[in-house]
């Protein structure tokens, strides 16, 4: 049997190294686009489900990364992928290589760095979403680094997410966009958790809870783009919605909280954030004040 190397599909061959959950979907949906698709995993049985449906198993790193001219990798820690990759020697030259590994941004952009030190090109991209998510039309991926690789292998890219974006030359931003978009998540399902053990503790259910309040939780959505203006801007001052009317709200819900034995670190978290700003002079500016809190320059 030809290996994907040897094939001449107008599709161009993949390399898909690292083979669990999220790596296996990633080679999935490659064969399903199409693209000769090589594997490697360090575990060589992971690979035959996907050499079942026609992918090419490489015994080493060095035949994966020479098998195309894309090589995906998809393990755990960016000081794995870089472990990896050193496996293949000088046949990383003139490959391109897409690290779709989480870690941080720094992390990245010493693979990055590394990587054009061997001759190959480098994209980074930060998936938004679980391994059965990939392929669909709503998911996801913020790349960041080489724009030729995402123009030369956008058809390919849109395979794993209908919604990629390029948001910068920088290989570290999309880990940074990643954290930013995980970070908004956790503060609002904890926010929402906390909202449900206060309404449950009277027996109202959330679905009620959310055809009633559906256009508040909107609004509160649709605010986000407003917040973002004044950040950029650095200017917080408001006539309206300031910092001191957030208190009476916050102190009501604490004090409730309390009284059916609800967990208040939450809610007393966010007032102290309130009050330190109050008492620092912000009395009158909006609730975007609070990302000097954050920012502890």
């Amino acid at each position: 049997m030809n290996t994907a190397a040897e094939r001449t599909d107008a599709k161009p061959a993949v390399t898909v190294i690292g083979l669990g959950e999220m790596g296996s979907a990633l080679a999935g949906a490659f064969l399903d686009g199409g693209h000769p698709t090589t594997v490697w995993n360090r575990t060589p049985e992971r690979a035959d489900p996907l050499v079942a449906r026609g992918a090419d198993r490489s015994e080493t790193v060095r035949d994966a990364v020479a098998a195309s001219p894309l090589v995906v990798v998809s393990v755990k820690g960016n000081a794995t992928a870089r472990a990896v990759l050193e496996a293949s020697g000088d046949a990383l030259s003139g490959r391109s290589v897409l690290n779709l590994t989480d870690g941080t941004s720094a992390e990245a952009r010493a693979v990055a760095e590394w990587v054009r030190g061997q001759g190959a090109r480098y994209l980074h991209g930060q998936i938004m979403t679980i391994a059965p998510g990939i392929g669909a039309a709503e998911t996801v991926v913020f790349y960041g680094g080489s724009d030729a690789v995402f123009r030369d292998f956008r058809p390919a890219l849109a395979l794993l997410g209908g919604r990629a974006t390029l948001v910068s030359a920088d290989a570290g931003v999309p880990a940074l966009y990643g954290m930013a978009v995980h970070g908004t998540m956790w503060g609002a399902l904890n926010g929402f958790l906390h909202g449900a053990a206060l309404l449950s503790s009277e027996g109202i259910e959330m679905r009620r809870f959310l055809d009633d309040a559906g256009p508040s939780v909107a609004a509160l959505l649709a605010s986000f783009p407003v917040i973002a203006d004044e950040i950029d801007r650095g200017e917080y001052a408001t006539p309206y919605g300031a910092l001191q009317h957030h208190l009476p709200s916050i102190e009501d819900l604490i004090r409730e909280s309390g009284d059916r034995n609800i967990d208040v670190e939450l809610p007393a978290y966010t007032l102290g954030l309130v009050n330190e700003a109050v008492q620092d002079g912000h009395a009158e500016d909006s609730y975007a004040r609070l990302i000097e809190h954050f920012r502890k320059e």
